[in-house]
């Protein structure tokens, strides 16, 4: 019986098919990674590819900014949605409620492996934070942004945006709550600030340490934060529309009261004050936090000075007074963690345990 030789033509066809089966095969074990888009300069744009100040933020669409990263592809598939189009000075508590719902409502997906949220630099910190105390997953979520716009001709955002899937993607980031990446710095979401109003450097926890490294396509992981966070909070947002109002009054030389009154006749719930040095309470601001109190506002001592412990019972007598210490919290990130707190209780007890806690 003579065999004949399989023509070109079908040896050509079988290694196409081999290819795109393989290729399905190496698609289909890829994390999926969503991208929710807000805004921020890193959907920004210049004048012209030397415009790194004075640019428009917010103006580039979410797949724009995956199409300019096509290395993606390498480490994940990838998938948009364009949750909102704002400079994160514009972030309010209303849009804070509707990316958690979204968050959460992604990461109960099956086929979703984690979550990366560009935004701008101004308030991610205050973002990440919000979210760390709200998303109820262990799965990863990473914000990242960049401090140049897209069209500058050393733009930061699209590494930053690799290493943002890169860090979603990577097994050892489940469970280490929600992470801040940019140049290529690795931080926990309660530690980490902006510290530099242009370097691309800005973003440190500069007291208790960066969580890692992103160097040669991996992240290195060297600690973790100790407080709880995502799935382990009290906090539960799913049916909330509002926030309480919370106010932040600074502390500064020759203070006054009469912020403090507008925030109070204004309606504040709560009330943030960034003392001097250790939380200190001048004399004229203890009079009227102290009134406030007995109005029923809660009164938080935080420092203005970026680092440390607010001592309870150090610069004010803080049981007699009945108010709640920061502990190392900056005074933008103790009122979220003051706003969540007042949805669960106004038991001031309580919420100086939450304190300690998260």
């Amino acid at each position: 019986m003579r065999l004949h030789k399989p023509s070109s033509l079908f040896i050509v066809l079988g290694l196409l098919l081999c290819s795109a089966f393989a290729h399905a095969d190496t698609a289909a074990k890829q994390p999926h990674i969503v991208i929710l888009a807000t805004g921020g300069t890193i959907a920004g744009s210049g004048a012209d590819s030397t415009t790194t100040v004075g640019y428009t933020a917010a103006t580039v669409g979410v797949q724009r900014l995956i199409d300019a990263v096509p290395e993606l592809k390498k480490v994940a598939q990838v998938s948009g949605e364009q949750v909102m189009q704002i400079a994160s000075e514009n972030m309010n508590n209303a849009a804070w409620l509707e990316l958690a719902k979204r968050v959460n409502v992604l990461l109960k997906r099956a086929d979703v492996d984690g979550i990366v949220i560009t935004h701008g630099t101004d308030t991610l910190e205050e973002t990440a934070y919000f979210l760390d105390l709200v998303v109820k997953s262990s799965k990863p979520v990473v914000l990242v942004g960049a401090m140049r716009p897209s069209t500058a001709i050393s733009a930061d955002g699209p590494i930053n945006l690799y290493n943002a899937v890169l860090l979603a993607a990577t097994p050892e980031a489940n469970g280490k709550g929600v992470l801040v990446v940019l140049n290529d710095q690795i931080n926990a979401a309660r530690d980490v600030s902006k510290t530099n109003t242009a370097t691309l450097d800005t973003f440190k926890s500069s007291e208790l340490g960066l969580l890692g490294y992103i160097q040669g396509n991996r992240a290195y992981f060297y600690r973790s934060s100790t407080r709880k966070h995502t799935r382990d909070t009290e906090f539960d947002i799913a049916n909330l529309s509002v926030l309480p109002q919370v106010d932040i009054v600074y502390g500064y030389a020759n203070m006054n009261r009469i912020a403090l009154d507008a925030f109070v006749n204004a309606g504040a719930k709560g009330i943030i004050h960034a003392g001097t040095g250790d939380g200190s309470l001048a004399t004229p601001l203890k009079t009227a936090l102290t009134e406030a109190r007995k109005k029923g506002i809660l009164i938080v001592r935080a420092s203005r000075v970026g680092q440390g412990i607010v001592a309870r019972n150090g610069e004010a007598d803080d049981d007699q007074l009945d108010f709640v210490v920061a502990d190392t919290l900056n005074a933008q990130k103790a009122r979220i963690l003051l706003m969540l707190a007042l949805t669960r209780t106004a038991d001031t007890k309580e919420i100086q345990r939450m304190f300690y806690t998260y």
